[in-house]
């Protein structure tokens, strides 16, 4: 039996995205059987003025074994419980997509569908007096999970807000600690073997070097996985029209709220993430629709405070590779494929895709049975996650402008069309081969969008109403009083993390 097992891995393109993977296989491969060489150039800068997660980022974390203190210190990072959305269903409405538990599920049949029979009868408050990570976000609290039994801060689920540049150099450091080796400097050939496997890159000082398997993370270019080896594209743009984005720092003018904020616009939607040295924010928009000099002026005149440097513009187009392992080279990050940071997915897809890519690791000749399985998984993740965000746009009553005319009538995927008909007739909602966003998670953003089912779940009926007010009334006070005994936002990060100034 001959295995021949990988000898030399070539990154190309730092970034997040390099970065992460380079800081993973340092941490997964054993010192000395694999080398890993980094190539980048500072002459290539990044857009990103500030990157918010979602919790599966912990166990990314957990496996690099960070200290979580140190990590947000040298990141100016905060915390996160989720994500505000403001006018999306309609215009002056609101709603959270907030992480971890709704309410406390009975008898086997989800909280969320009690609430709906007594919301309906005016007999319930809102869904947010029975989330624990909302009445948090409104009340700026924030604290990890605890050793609590049964109560709701036992199960405390966050991720963070950083600084997309010092969270790269945090994991640079991380992994040339480790043995990963970095190589300033642009790629500007790629040579091909007789089988189309990629043999080596070339870069701008003429030097050669040679790997068995390539990552590319080289951006919206796809050095590798695009222009060396053709792979295809597939535009999402009809169902995702935003295809630009400008972005920019501003100065802070309050304690940092521990979610992000994304806010509709009419040609698009602003994001707004609290940093501890800054705010981070961006215009996602669809050019169709407004100019960029109109972009640009919308950011800024909708800032929190003072900005800080020149907006930087980025160009996109929705969609992703139609393989993305293709031969001996791997794209991840922005090489891979684009999906606007709605629901800030961009780092758990490359947190996903390099996770696959371990289970899958191959050697040198990278079994193509191993290779569509890997494809056929990762299509999957992208397809729900597409269909996630899309649904933030069909759904709604804004019809102030063009972009939201074109948004609600449009055409979109079957199996989107049957997650909102389901919902919308029993509220109903069936998670699909571990797909990325639960039950919950489609609740809340349908709900919030403004889909009010007409049904519930039938055993709900079984309980009796006055006992379930009683226990409705019991869940509502326990998550008052527990986000009662949570400190600040701030006293937490002052307590634990606090940054040094920049």
């Amino acid at each position: 039996m001959s295995n021949a097992p990988l000898e030399k891995i070539i990154i190309v393109g730092g970034g997040t995205a390099g970065w992460m993977a380079a800081a993973s296989m340092a941490k997964l491969l054993r010192p000395g059987t694999c080398e890993i060489l980094l190539v980048e150039s500072e002459d290539i800068g990044t857009v990103g003025v500030g990157e918010a997660t979602i919790p599966q980022i912990l166990l990314f974390n957990k496996l690099l074994d960070i200290d979580e203190d140190d990590f947000i210190k040298k990141t100016q990072g905060t915390f996160k419980l989720g994500i505000e959305f403001v006018d999306w269903g309609a215009l002056n409405s609101s709603y959270f997509h907030a992480f971890g538990s709704v309410g406390k599920d009975m008898s086997g049949v989800q909280f969320y569908h009690y609430w709906l029979k007594m919301r309906a009868q005016g007999k319930a408050a809102g869904i947010d007096d029975y989330t624990l990570s909302s009445q948090a976000c409104l009340q700026k609290k924030f604290m990890r999970p605890i050793e609590a039994g049964n109560s709701p801060l036992s199960n405390v689920a966050y991720a963070y807000h950083f600084d997309a540049g010092l969270y790269a150099a945090y994991l640079r450091e991380y992994a040339q600690s480790r043995g990963v080796t970095r190589m300033e400097g642009k790629v500007v050939d790629t040579h091909l073997r007789h089988n189309g496997f990629i043999q080596s890159v070339q870069l701008e000082s003429g030097a050669v070097y040679e790997a068995d398997f390539f990552i590319d993370c080289s951006g919206f270019r796809g050095l590798l996985i695009e222009q060396a080896l053709n792979t295809g594209y597939d535009d999402w743009s009809h169902w995702l029209p935003c295809d630009r984005a400008v972005a920019v720092g501003c100065e802070s003018v309050a304690e940092p709220w521990p979610y992000t904020r994304s806010t509709a616009q009419k040609a698009g939607w602003q994001w707004r993430i609290p940093l501890q040295h800054r705010t981070g924010n961006g215009y996602v928009y669809a050019s169709k629709f407004i100019s960029d000099d109109e972009a640009r002026q919308t950011l800024l005149d909708n800032l929190d405070g003072a900005p800080v440097g020149e907006p930087k513009l980025l160009k996109f187009v929705t969609g992703k590779r139609k393989k993305f392992w293709n031969k001996n080279c791997l794209a991840l990050g922005l090489a891979s494929g684009f999906m606007e940071p709605l629901e800030s997915t961009s780092i758990h897809l490359v947190q996903a895709g390099l996770a696959k890519f371990m289970s899958f690791f191959p050697n040198k000749n990278c079994d193509e049975s191993d290779v569509d399985e890997y494809n056929r998984q990762t299509t999957f993740d992208y397809e729900r996650i597409r269909d996630f965000l899309i649904l933030h746009y069909c759904v709604t009553d804004r019809d102030d402008s063009e972009f939201w005319n074109y948004c609600r009538n449009m055409t979109i995927p079957d199996s989107l069309t049957q997650k909102i008909d389901q919902f919308k007739a029993n509220g109903r909602v069936f998670r699909h081969n571990g797909e990325m966003f639960n039950d919950l998670s489609w609740f809340e953003v349908m709900y919030g969008q403004g889909i009010t089912p007409k049904g519930y779940h039938a055993l709900v009926d079984n309980m009796p109403e006055e006992e379930l007010h009683k226990r409705l009334e019991g869940i509502k006070s326990v998550i008052r009083r527990s986000v009662d005994h949570m400190p600040t936002h701030q006293e937490f990060i002052n307590q634990h993390c606090r940054a040094k100034p920049m």
